[in-house]
C-alpha cells in the first residue's frame, strides 16, 4: 500500500476520484481530497492566533458568552442590552469577513428599533413587565399585576360609585382630553387600617389592566441632604415612561405637616419637592397616595389631588356581605347573622375577614365543613382587642380634628 493510499484509508472525509480525472489532479491532492501536507498546515493553523493575538478559539468561547447574554436580556426585557449585544456580533462578523452577514444583522436592528417607536406612540406608554424596573428604580417601585377587580369588594354604593366614575373616566380619557377635560387620576384614600385602601389602588390596576407599582418608602426616604428629592424625581419619571398605578401607602410618612414640631428641614425640602412633582405631572399613571392619619397631613396636599376619597368601617350591612363571601365555600345555612353582624360591630374589613378564616380553619380542623354561630361569633370577639378599639378611636378623633378647609 502506497503512502497516498494509507492516508486514505485513515481519512474519514475521503473521497472518491474518478479515472477520468488528470493524473496532475491526483499527484496534487491524493486521493483524500487534500495531501498529507496540506492537512497538518490546516490543522497548525486552526490553533494560530490572529493578527489581536485571539484564537479562534477564544473567538468560539467569547461568541457562546455573548449568545447567553442576548437571550438573557431578551428574558429580562432589556431590549438596550439586547441591540447593543446584537451590534457587538454584527462587528465581529464585519471584522471576519462577512460583510453581508454585518450588513443585514445591522440593518434587522434599526428595523426593530424602528418598529417599536412606531408602536409606542399609537398605544401610549406601556406596561413594563414583571422583570422590570431595573437599575435605581428596582429599590423604589414593587411592581405586580393584579387581578382584583371593584366587584370584589365591599364598599358602599357612595364610594363605590366615585370609583367607578375614575374608571369610567380613564378608560375614556382620549375623548375627555379632546374636548378641554383631564381625567381623574390623582386620588389621596383616608381612613381607618383595614378598610380597603390599599385593595382599592390593586382594584383600580386590574380594572385597567395597568401594573400595581408600590412605592417603597424605605427606599425613597435617605438621611443624605438631596438624595431622597432626586429619587422622588426618578419616580415620577417613571410615571411619564411607563402607564400604572402608582401607590404611595402609609402617605403621612411623605406628606407630613411642615410646621410639624419634629419636623426636619430635610423632611420639608422633600415635600415640596413632592408638591411640585405632583402638580406639574400630566402623565396618563394614576397616583394614589394612601394614609391612615388624615391630620398629620400637610394642608397643602389636599388641594393637589383630584379627589379624596373616605374609607370607613363597614355598617352591618356590608359587614355581613364580607363575611359571606369569605364563608362561601362552608355551610353556613345554620347561622344566625344577627348574632353575627352584632359581633362584628366596630370592626373593619380586614378584621372581619381574618376572623372568618380563623373560624373556617378551626371547622376544617374539627373535620367539619358546617360552621356554627358559637364559632363564628368567638372569632369575632377574638379580633376585639383592647388595642384595636383605641386605635379606631383614635383615628376618628383625628379625623373629626383635621378636616380638610
Amino acid at each position: 500500500m502506497t503512502s497516498a493510499d494509507r492516508d486514505t484509508a485513515l481519512d474519514p472525509n475521503a473521497g472518491t476520484l474518478h479515472r477520468s480525472d488528470p493524473p496532475s489532479i491526483v499527484g496534487r491532492v491524493g486521493w483524500g481530497g487534500r495531501s498529507p501536507l496540506d492537512r497538518d498546515r490546516r490543522s497548525r493553523v486552526c490553533h494560530h492566533p490572529d493578527s489581536r493575538g485571539v484564537t479562534p478559539a477564544r473567538t468560539t468561547m467569547a461568541k457562546a458568552e455573548q449568545i447567553k447574554a442576548l437571550i438573557r436580556s431578551h428574558s429580562e426585557g432589556d431590549d438596550a442590552r439586547f441591540y447593543a449585544i446584537a451590534m457587538q456580533l454584527a462587528a465581529q462578523a464585519a471584522r471576519s469577513g462577512r460583510g453581508n452577514f454585518a450588513q443585514e444583522l445591522r440593518e434587522l436592528i434599526d428595523q426593530a428599533k424602528a418598529n417599536k417607536r412606531a408602536i409606542e406612540p399609537r398605544r401610549g406608554p406601556s406596561a413594563v413587565p414583571l422583570a422590570q424596573p431595573r437599575g435605581e428604580l428596582a429599590g423604589l417601585l414593587a411592581a405586580s399585576y393584579p387581578k382584583t377587580r371593584l366587584a370584589d369588594m365591599a364598599l358602599s354604593e357612595s364610594l363605590r360609585a366615585s370609583l367607578d366614575r375614575v374608571v369610567r373616566e380613564q378608560r375614556r380619557r382620549e375623548r375627555l382630553r379632546a374636548h378641554g377635560f383631564a381625567p381623574l387620576r390623582k386620588l389621596l384614600l383616608v381612613g381607618p387600617p383595614g378598610t380597603g385602601k390599599t385593595m382599592t389602588a390593586s382594584a383600580l390596576a386590574g380594572e385597567l389592566g395597568l401594573p400595581l407599582l408600590g412605592v417603597r418608602l424605605d427606599g425613597l426616604i435617605t438621611k443624605y441632604m438631596g438624595e431622597t428629592a432626586a429619587k422622588l424625581r426618578l419616580v415620577f419619571d417613571a410615571m411619564q415612561n411607563t402607564r400604572g398605578v402608582y401607590l404611595f401607602d402609609e402617605f403621612d410618612a411623605l406628606g407630613g405637616h411642615r410646621s410639624s414640631a419634629n419636623d426636619v428641614g430635610e423632611i420639608r425640602r422633600v415635600l415640596n419637592s413632592f408638591l411640585q412633582f405632583l402638580e406639574q405631572d400630566d402623565s396618563d399613571s394614576l397616583i394614589v397616595g394612601a394614609t391612615n392619619h388624615i391630620g398629620l397631613l400637610d394642608q397643602a396636599l389636599f388641594r393637589r389631588f383630584d379627589a379624596v376619597f373616605e374609607y370607613s368601617l363597614p355598617s352591618p350591612e356590608i359587614s355581613t356581605t364580607v363575611m359571606q363571601g369569605r364563608l362561601a365555600l362552608l355551610d353556613t345555612s345554620a347561622l344566625d347573622w344577627q348574632a353575627a353582624r352584632a359581633a362584628a360591630e366596630g370592626l373593619s374589613h380586614a378584621e372581619l375577614s381574618r376572623a372568618c378564616e380563623q373560624a373556617a380553619k378551626d371547622a376544617l380542623l374539627a373535620d367539619t365543613t358546617t360552621l356554627t354561630t358559637n364559632d363564628l361569633v368567638a372569632a369575632l370577639s377574638e379580633r376585639r382587642t383592647p388595642i384595636a378599639t383605641a386605635l379606631v378611636a383614635s383615628w376618628a378623633t383625628e379625623n373629626r380634628a383635621s378636616e380638610p378647609t
